[in-house]
């Protein structure tokens, strides 16, 4: 069923969500593949870096279908990765994940987010530019497999 973005439910990760959680990350091509231990760091209150995990679900509270991590160190944050499953893409979920997201670094006084992104995802990067990301910069050769670049963006957040 494809249903609207509005209908998920956000909340924090927890660790009964890892599974479901690299399941959605090793099937995108593009995003980030951690170890199973840098997803247990991430959810570590007591970790040194000090991350926010949300989590999307079906309204039935029965599966996760999309997420964001994101470092803190305010008044600055990363977004280390967002992803959505493949069956529930191009309905607004990522949309939906950030805005949470954006609410939660305001509550812990970020104000800006940072990122990079491969400069080949035109899709990552047309998204992140629509909600009002701009680029900064850019770290030649930076990721392998294939060799290219990062680009780097910014988000001021009111």
């Amino acid at each position: 069923m494809n249903l609207p973005a509005s209908d998920a439910k956000i909340r924090p990760m927890i660790p009964a969500d890892l599974d479901r959680v690299i399941e959605i990350e090793r099937s995108l091509k593009q995003a980030p593949h951690w170890p199973h231990s840098a997803w247990i760091s991430a959810l570590d209150p007591l970790s040194v870096s000090h991350r926010l995990a949300l989590v999307a679900e079906d309204s039935n509270g029965h599966s996760v279908t999309a997420f964001a991590v994101a470092s803190l160190l305010p008044p600055q944050a990363e977004l280390e990765t967002i992803a959505v499953a493949p069956e529930a893409q191009r309905r607004g979920l990522a949309r939906f994940l950030l805005a949470a997201l954006r609410k939660e670094l305001k509550s812990a006084h970020v104000t800006d987010v940072i990122l990079e992104v491969r400069a080949s995802n035109r899709p990552a990067l047309a998204f992140y530019l629509d909600l009002g990301f701009v680029e900064t910069g850019r770290r030649p050769r930076y990721y392998a497999d294939p060799v290219e670049d990062a680009v780097l963006l910014s988000l001021r957040l009111p």
